[in-house]
């Protein structure tokens, strides 16, 4: 029997998910909630203890957990690194054999105390509160185009960010299951860590996954349109269709980096995201046919930040993207997700997500630019891709 449960009896208990996240946050611990797509299970897990900045991610060495980890590494945003001394499988509560016995004593005191619906860890970095008006926003994009005309680069992605007031007695537990029911394709998820904020999400791109029949699995995803009834109706531009061939070239570039020929590749192909369509290609390797045991890892490290959410060559659009977009990024764009889980281990970009604050929410989108972007069409985008959010706090 696992420590925690000789100290505590059978600990293996029914919660609700109300409970667990009222109780992390008045504990002042580290939430993770999470719900995979296409999956009716909800799950969670909760560090007791208080150190959770971590160095680059080694995926296959992990204990159980969850990686929350920033666009770009700085002092104000480091990867976080929820470890799991707790694990909601979306009816129980378990500790770990090593959760710590006076944390975990003191965490179950605090889950017999009425649970507060709208209480969430906010920070102190009022950064992010920066914002570009639209003409802003298209001065950059107009600069985009010329530098890629330019030969500096093949393509940038511009992003934004936009505060909307949070409706009364917000709750973010209620608003992650109204993401969950409404967005049944996205990777579904709410963080809060003290001192680092909250921030909710329902991410329709994987970064990098490895199943429970260890199959590696990554995708190229790009090119945004309104969605239509039915995906077979979709007609795409050449704008979006060299777009996504890009991201498509730079993931092929990686496994040629790491000499991996053994892949599957299927797309690319038409996907909906909520009210958008994007392109997506399907990317798998087999790790019981090819020994490449850290796979995962490499490719996170060769990958992140992707040319969906940086650009191509990585180097000058992300120069392009420090000196022009004009705010920061913080958590947005960046990856999160559980390793090392029941299910194994699954990162997602942290795209279509809100990061809220005490009275309100910041609500972040972006648009990849080629030469063939037209500025106002660009900003049309960004705001299709707030509605993702915008939808649940409108809808709440």
């Amino acid at each position: 029997m696992p420590e925690g449960e000789k100290m505590m009896g059978d600990t293996t208990q029914n919660h609700t998910l109300e409970q667990i996240f009222g109780a992390a946050i008045a504990g002042q611990k580290a939430v993770a909630v999470w719900r995979l797509p296409l999956s009716q299970k909800v799950q969670a897990c909760m560090q007791l203890g208080q150190q959770y900045t971590t160095g680059q991610p080694q995926l296959e060495a992990s204990p159980f957990g969850f990686f929350f980890c920033p666009f770009q590494v700085s002092a104000q945003e480091q990867n976080i690194f929820i470890k799991g001394d707790l694990y909601f499988d979306g009816e129980k509560l378990a500790p770990a054999a090593d959760a710590p016995e006076k944390q975990l004593q003191e965490f179950y005191t605090l889950l017999q105390a009425p649970p507060s619906i709208n209480g969430w860890h906010t920070s102190a970095n009022l950064e992010n509160h920066t914002f570009q008006t639209e003409q802003g926003f298209m001065r950059a994009v107009e600069k985009a185009v010329e530098a890629i005309q330019a030969e500096q680069m093949e393509k940038v992605v511009l992003s934004r960010n936009s505060l909307q007031a949070l409706p009364e007695n917000f709750s973010p537990v209620a608003a992650f299951q109204a993401m969950a029911d409404a967005y049944p394709r996205a990777f579904v998820s709410l963080v809060s860590v003290p001192g680092v904020g909250t921030w909710m999400g329902a991410s329709p791109e994987i970064l990098v996954s490895i199943n429970e029949q260890q199959e590696f699995h990554t995708v190229a995803l790009a090119g945004t349109q309104t969605a239509v009834e039915n995906v077979a109706d979709a007609i795409w531009r050449q704008k979006e269709i060299e777009e996504q061939a890009m991201v498509e070239r730079y993931i092929l570039s990686c496994f040629k980096k790491l000499r991996l020929r053994e892949y599957t590749e299927v797309g690319p192909k038409t996907i909906k995201a909520g009210n958008l369509m994007h392109l997506r290609t399907d990317f798998k390797v087999n790790l019981k046919v090819v020994h490449f045991p850290t796979l995962g890892t490499d490719m996170l490290e060769l990958l992140h930040p992707t040319s969906a959410v940086c650009g191509l060559p990585k180097e000058p659009a992300l120069q392009f993207i420090l000196a022009h977009e004009g705010y920061n990024r913080s958590y947005y764009s960046g990856y999160l997700g559980p390793v090392n889980s029941t299910s194994g281990s699954h990162l997602y970009v942290n795209l279509r997500c809100m990061q809220l604050q005490q009275h309100e929410a910041n609500l972040y989108a972006g648009a990849g630019i080629t030469e063939g972007s037209n500025p106002q069409r660009e900003w049309q985008e960004t705001q299709h891709k707030m509605q993702t959010m915008g939808k649940i706090l409108s809808e709440y």
